[in-house]
């Protein structure tokens, strides 16, 4: 009997043991995530760098908060989450994007947040001078990036551009086409690209390019960006309170240093 109670508390300690040492072996980044909340958010590629710096001030002032970012192109983000991927709030660069998933039921709360604006760039050392985008049509142009339309918001004000403009079907040859904003701005970047569409907030983050152009607003929709709750979103309360926070004055500074504009 004794033997036995002996194996027990034996084998009991032994468990606590092997525990403790388990959690001391766990990298401090995982330790540290233990007991907070993980809200997913996925963003239009061209919020990165200012949703990356919302986050860094969010969460210094809410510790139990950790924001993960899903960064792509809105369509295909929005693609995403109409298949169930996991997502606590979406920020489209495109109205377009966020009404599909409003009209199917699974955005809750929804708000135009902020405006852009289309610009063509050149690499930093391009002594191209241009005009108008028409000049796109010229030899001196061999490759131009655009995002894919079918996916991309910045694609599709791209192709309204210059089907406007009578040149879309004239630059097929020329055209190279990219998963989203960031990497139109990567090819022109690395000289890949002669020229790409991209929005004025990404062309501000680069030294590797220079705004040729800015496209006018006439020839394509709006630029907005509306931001919205999914539905489905099992953090709903944690989820409302930081869609909230990027209405503040503090994150508006940031969207605006930014490049953005604020919606009315």
């Amino acid at each position: 009997m004794f033997k036995k109670l002996a194996g027990v508390v034996m084998a009991v300690l032994l468990a606590v043991a092997l525990s403790v040492v388990a959690f001391s072996a766990m990298p401090e980044k995982q330790v540290q995530a233990a007991g907070k909340t993980e809200i997913i958010v996925s963003a239009a590629a061209s919020l990165q760098d200012s949703l990356d710096k919302i986050a860094v001030l969010y969460e210094k002032q809410h510790p139990d908060i950790d924001l993960v970012f899903n960064y792509g192109a809105s369509g295909t983000l929005q693609k995403q989450i109409e298949q169930g991927a996991p997502a606590d709030l979406f920020f489209s660069a495109g109205d377009k994007q966020m009404k599909a998933l409003v009209d199917g039921g699974l955005i809750s709360d929804n708000k135009e947040l902020l405006k852009n604006q289309l610009v063509l760039v050149v690499p930093s050392n391009s002594a191209a001078s241009i005009t108008a985008i028409t000049q796109l049509a010229d030899n001196s142009f061999k490759k131009v990036a655009v995002g894919q339309p079918e996916s991309v918001p910045a694609g599709q004000y791209a192709q309204q551009s210059l089907t406007a403009k009578k040149v879309w079907d004239k630059l097929q040859s020329k055209l190279v086409f990219a998963k989203d904003v960031r990497q139109v701005l990567s090819y022109v970047e690395t000289g890949n690209a002669d020229a790409g569409f991209v929005y004025k907030t990404d062309a501000l983050t680069s030294s590797k390019v220079k705004i040729a152009l800015a496209v006018g607003a006439h020839v394509h929709k709006a630029i907005n960006y509306p931001v919205g709750i999914v539905k489905d979103s099992k953090h709903t309360a944690e989820a409302k309170a930081f869609y909230r926070y990027v209405q503040t004055k503090a994150a508006s500074d940031i969207f605006t240093g930014y490049g953005f504009k604020l919606a009315e």
